[in-house]
């Protein structure tokens, strides 16, 4: 069940500089507030983070230190948190004829005194890439 979808916007660690600073589209899913009588999942939060402007840091760039402050402002238990990044169809060249697929990444983090460091990115493959596309359809 979506119980998040918004922009979100981090601080970073310039104060009042802004440094490092940004926007993103933000969905968070509960899979434990589902009805289906499935199994018991061993990460049912399901957080998706994709870009939303070219003008902010992109949140592959800013990954542990989103993935901090949405567990923080969610109350969210990292352990129990699967973390998504979302990046859609891009179009590019003359009358747009090259095409960059969509991507769905999956981003494993150590977590060291409620902070997530050393994020590791895979693509995210089937069947829980399917999973994630019908949850965000």
């Amino acid at each position: 069940m979506l119980i998040h979808d918004d922009i979100f916007t981090w601080d970073g660690w310039g104060g009042k500089l802004r440094l490092a600073s940004g926007r993103c589209r933000l969905r968070i899913y509960d899979l434990r507030q589902e009805s289906t009588g499935r199994t018991a999942v061993l990460r049912p939060m399901i957080v998706v983070v994709s870009d939303i402007s070219k003008e902010s840091l992109s949140v592959r760039s800013c990954a542990g230190h989103i993935a901090t402050m949405v567990t923080k402002s969610f109350h969210i238990d990292p352990s129990r948190m699967m973390w998504i990044e979302f990046y859609p169809a891009t179009e590019y060249g003359i009358k747009n004829v090259h095409v960059i697929p969509e991507r769905y990444e999956i981003v494993e983090f150590v977590w060291h005194e409620g902070r997530a460091i050393k994020p590791r990115w895979r693509p995210l493959r089937q069947p829980l890439l399917e999973r994630i596309k019908n949850l965000m359809a």
